[in-house]
C-alpha cells in the first residue's frame, strides 16, 4: 500500500457543506471549514455538538452522508482511506495497546501506523533516529525505557505526540489530549505543543475539547459547534468571546484572556 502524496499548497483540511446523519438523526450540519498549513484550530462546544463526528471525518476515518471533505488535498471517496491515514497524525488519549511496550517502542509503532509492534520488523536507523529526537522534544528521554502500563496519563498523552510525529505529517489532529490530566501534567502537555509548534512551523494542528483552559496560547482559530451545527468560525479572536461562547454553551459566561491563555467563569 503506498501512500497518496499530500497534493499543492492549498488548505491541509477542506469540508463543504457538510452532513452526517446516522438514523435520520442530523450529526452534523452544513459544515464548512478550511485549515492551512500553520494553522492551529480549536473545535469546542458541549457534549453532543458533534466535535468527534467531525474530527472522526477529517482523520479521513469516514465518509459524510453529503458534501465533501478533502484531506490533504485528497477528496474522500476518491482515494484509499487506508493510506491517506498514514499521513496524518491521530492523538487519541484512549490508545487501545495491549501490551506493556516502552515509550521508545510506542513512538517507533508511529512509522507502521500500528498500535503494536509488526513480529519481525527491525526499525531503520533513521527511525530510531527520530524517535529519540521526537521523545527529546516532548521531554522523555528519562522516560524513554519506561511501560506503558507505567506512565501517567500525561506521559502517555506526550508519548502518543510523538507516536504521531514519526510519519512527519502536516496534519496532526488531537481529540480531547488533557482527558484524565492533573494541573501539572495539563500544563506540561500545553508546554510540549508550543515547543512542537514553535519548531514545526508547516504543521497544522485541530484539537477538540470543551474547555477554553485546555487550548494551548498558539491556538489561531476556533469553531463553535452546537447540535451539529457551527455557531462561529474564524480567528481565534473573533470566535472565542463571551457572547459566543455563552451562546454555545446555553449559558452565561465571561471570556477573559490572560497571557495567551483563556478562562472562563460564570456572569
Amino acid at each position: 500500500m503506498t501512500p497518496p502524496r499530500p497534493t499543492g499548497t492549498g488548505p491541509v483540511l477542506r469540508a463543504t457543506d457538510v452532513d452526517v446523519v446516522r438514523d435520520g438523526t442530523h450529526l452534523l450540519s452544513d459544515i464548512r471549514l478550511q485549515v492551512h498549513p500553520g494553522q492551529h484550530w480549536a473545535l469546542l462546544g458541549p457534549n453532543g455538538a458533534g466535535k468527534s463526528t467531525l474530527l472522526h471525518l477529517l482523520g479521513a476515518q469516514g465518509h459524510p452522508t453529503r458534501g465533501s471533505v478533502e484531506v490533504l488535498g485528497h477528496r474522500l471517496g476518491a482515494v484509499d482511506m487506508r493510506a491517506l491515514r498514514s499521513l496524518v497524525g491521530h492523538i487519541n488519549p484512549r490508545h487501545p495497546l495491549r501490551t506493556p511496550l516502552s515509550v521508545r517502542q510506542v513512538v517507533l509503532t508511529g512509522a507502521t501506523n500500528t498500535t503494536e509492534l509488526v513480529p519481525r520488523r527491525q526499525p531503520t536507523d533513521d527511525e530510531e533516529h527520530r524517535a529519540e529526537e521526537l521523545i527529546s522534544l516532548l521531554g522523555m528521554t528519562e522516560r524513554a525505557h519506561a511501560r506503558w502500563n507505567t506512565l501517567s496519563q500525561g506521559e502517555r498523552g506526550r508519548a502518543l505526540i510523538a507516536r504521531a510525529l514519526m510519519p512527519q505529517p502536516r496534519l496532526l489532529l488531537l481529540d480531547e489530549p488533557a482527558t484524565g490530566l492533573d494541573l501539572a501534567a495539563r500544563e506540561q502537555l500545553l508546554t510540549s505543543l508550543e515547543d512542537l509548534r514553535t519548531g514545526h512551523p508547516e504543521l497544522a494542528t485541530v484539537l477538540v475539547t470543551h474547555h477554553l483552559e485546555e487550548l494551548p496560547p498558539g491556538t489561531t482559530h476556533a469553531m463553535l459547534l452546537r447540535e451539529g451545527r457551527c455557531l462561529a468560525a474564524g480567528a481565534v479572536a473573533e470566535v472565542l468571546t463571551s457572547d459566543h461562547i455563552s451562546k454555545c454553551f446555553d449559558h452565561p459566561v465571561h471570556i477573559t484572556r490572560d497571557h495567551g491563555r483563556w478562562h472562563a467563569r460564570a456572569r
